[in-house]
């Protein structure tokens, strides 16, 4: 493991760096003056991470070749699962088993909310296995994340002025990326995160029918929640989203979860380890209402609809 003096000038390693969560971890980290290696699939991704000053290599979970070069000098590694990787045994167990060969000191993991108890979800068996390895660890468990408007639900609203899930009307406490990046960031070396693990939610707890209303007064145009059947909802996410069989299985049970509260709970450790108040669904909306209005051109005769 790298010394004090090594870890304060050594790169850290952020997987998924061109992914939603990544790139919010990317940014915290430069934010605190950290050198930041930057883990992506191919190369050419790294144009997203254009002047943010972190360091591109080449890492692919399902390429073993590209661990030791990606982890080699990284005093700390922030680790998680790409959603198309089922099998973690091979990918990211064996990544972790690379990493601490090389020295690497820390471990924080994105894994799920209830990961530590639920052996079906594959975060499970990452956290079971960084609990045996010779390396500490930090286990990030948030909920769901408010950037499912932005992107999983991103078309349902722009396009159909609907939210389109089928969540009953159970409240869920939707977290902020930008709030669990910067508590990745200020704990990736940080000995006083050594050994936790961290249950992350949002400020409160709101119904898709708030969510709808929120939308509405932001965007200006009214936006509805539709109440999905499951076989309903599991045909959209071919339909719409083209997802795999195995993740549209994943999605729907997720979704499903909620409409039985799994989702409802706040939890005040994420405000209490950041040392101030984390972002709201409304200040979400605001930020991101951009991805959700209806491109205006010359050619339609109304906004987003387009003339014969």
């Amino acid at each position: 493991m790298t010394d004090n003096r090594e870890a304060a000038t050594a790169p850290v390693l952020v997987t998924g760096a061109t992914g939603n969560v990544g790139r919010e971890v990317v940014r915290a980290l430069r934010a605190r003056g950290r050198h930041v290696r930057a883990g992506v699939r191919r190369m050419a991704d790294g144009d997203q991470l254009h002047g943010t000053g972190a360091e591109i290599v080449a890492f692919d979970f399902q390429d073993p070749d590209t661990f030791a070069a990606a982890a080699a000098g990284a005093s700390a590694v922030f680790l998680l699962r790409p959603p198309a990787i089922s099998k973690v045994g091979p990918t990211l167990n064996a990544f972790v088993d690379v990493a601490v060969d090389e020295g690497v000191g820390h471990v924080v993991f994105l894994s799920v909310i209830g990961a530590d108890k639920n052996s079906i979800v594959p975060h499970h068996a990452v956290e079971e296995h960084l609990r045996s390895c010779n390396v500490p660890w930090t286990f990030l468990r948030p909920g769901f994340f408010a950037q499912n408007l932005s992107d999983a639900y991103r078309l349902d609203i722009r396009d159909d002025d609907r939210l389109f899930v089928p969540a009953e009307e159970a409240p869920v406490a939707f977290v902020d990326v930008r709030d669990v990046a910067e508590l990745a960031a200020a704990a990736l070396g940080n000995a006083e995160h050594y050994g936790q693990g961290y249950t992350l939610t949002g400020p409160e707890a709101v119904t898709f029918e708030q969510l709808a209303m929120m939308l509405t007064q932001v965007l200006g145009r009214p936006i509805r929640y539709q109440r999905a059947g499951r076989q309903e909802y599991f045909k959209h996410l071919s339909h719409r989203h083209g997802l795999s069989f195995a993740h549209r299985v994943v999605q729907t049970i997720l979704h499903v979860g909620l409409s039985y509260g799994d989702g409802a709970t706040v939890d005040p450790t994420l405000p209490r380890l950041l040392g101030h108040p984390t972002r709201t669904m409304q200040q979400f909306i605001r930020d991101y209402a951009e991805l959700w209005r209806r491109p205006t051109n010359l050619h339609t005769n109304e906004i987003g609809v387009a003339s014969d």
